[in-house]
């Protein structure tokens, strides 16, 4: 529990400094002189360099463990923003996001990684998503806001090397603090991994991916389209509120624990669901007060974000969790890199939110039916599942 407790503070403070970005980039980028569709690319690129990053930290996690990732990907993403500081030219902005998202590609599986080694309980485990959920979802209330609050006094300048000292800060405490090896091991591991090492495949069809791109394409387009409201004028500070509404939304049902006890493909029916519902609205309904969608889109999120999480973890039977959270995030990344992209490019013909729903509701259609006779406990490593 105490190792938990480190990564939390680690993980809010990290959370902390990468949303407060959210509502500062776009206005930054429009002062460079960029147009739209360059910030749809500036956005785009961060995930599109998640790829190689989650390539690479996939097996390097299942071999080294989570510390040293997570303290390269923060201290690293830290000197990062310290040279975003200084940017003059909207293409110098462009390769510094680029390097961003490469650097930052490591923390994310680094970290489920670490948090789901701390027990073998499923409920537990489920627990643990749950609290990451929550810890994310109280720095995205606070950090749109305080983003907005720190450039109105400090300029977009000083607001990078604010939030990149504190990323480089939260590396340090890392290294002082989280363990070298995963706390849970056994014996019986190495004779799975054994096993595991005669078929170098996931225990599930890699379809199951559909649904983590899906959401971050979504995503990507919501992040996209909201800073752009009425013609690109609304205020920074509006759009801090804006997202931090979302978070708010998310907090409450992630609040709700015993949502933990349900199986994790109820759970994610349900919140893809609500999320495809939301869009439809913002896609539609002109007259309905944005805060309202947003914040029930964010309840969708709460729900989703850990019960995704718990069903890889259920999927996999705990086993090569480096390489199943690795590519959770390349999926991630890749929607993040299309959405707004699609976003840039199509919103004067079609709504992109309504766009979003379409991609939601297919994804929806398509999830895999659950197995009952499928123990939740674990899953034979050695008996592959036909997910679709």
């Amino acid at each position: 529990m105490k190792t938990a407790l480190w990564l939390y503070m680690f993980l809010f403070l990290a959370f902390f400094d990468l949303h407060a970005q959210y509502p500062v980039l776009t206005p930054f980028a429009i002062s460079l002189g960029a147009a739209p569709t360059f910030i749809g690319w500036m956005m785009g690129i961060y995930a599109l360099t998640h790829l190689p990053g989650n390539l690479i930290a996939g097996g390097l996690i299942d071999r080294h463990g989570s510390k040293r990732y997570i303290i390269f990907s923060l201290t690293a993403a830290g000197v990062v923003l310290l040279l975003q500081a200084h940017v003059q030219l909207p293409w110098q902005l462009l390769a510094l996001r680029s390097i961003s998202g490469f650097v930052l590609a490591f923390l994310s599986p680094a970290c489920l990684t670490l948090l789901a080694s701390l027990s073998r309980d499923p409920v537990t485990q489920g627990k643990y998503m749950s609290g990451h959920g929550v810890i994310h979802t109280l720095a995205s209330v606070l950090s749109p806001a305080a983003g907005a609050f720190i450039v109105a006094n400090a300029g977009f300048s000083g607001t990078f090397q604010t939030l990149g000292w504190l990323l480089i800060f939260t590396g340090m405490m890392a290294l002082f603090s989280l363990p070298k090896h995963s706390p849970v091991s056994s014996g019986e591991d190495s004779t799975a991994d054994a096993i595991e090492e005669k078929s170098k495949r996931l225990p599930f069809s890699l379809r199951i991916y559909l649904i983590p791109f899906a959401i971050a394409c979504s995503q990507g387009i919501l992040f996209f389209e909201i800073p752009l409201r009425d013609s690109g004028q609304a205020s920074i500070m509006s759009t801090g509120l804006l997202f931090s509404v979302i978070s708010l939304g998310a907090l409450v049902t992630l609040s709700m624990l015993f949502l933990n006890r349900y199986k994790p493909h109820g759970r994610v029916a349900l919140g893809i669901l609500g999320l495809a519902i939301c869009f439809y609205a913002l896609a539609a309904a002109d007259h309905t007060p944005l805060p309202y969608i947003l914040f029930a889109l964010g309840l969708s999120k709460g729900v989703l974000f850990p019960a995704v999480s718990s069903l890889f973890i259920n999927l996999s039977g705990g086993r090569k969790l480096g390489s199943v959270f690795s590519l959770q995030s390349i999926a991630m990344s890749l929607g993040s890199f299309v959405g707004p992209i699609a976003a840039g490019q199509l919103r004067m013909v079609v709504s992109p939110y309504f766009i979003a729903f379409l991609l939601l509701m297919l994804v929806l259609l398509m999830l895999p039916k659950h197995n009952h006779h499928e123990p939740e406990a674990s899953i034979s490593s050695d008996s592959p599942i036909s997910t679709i």
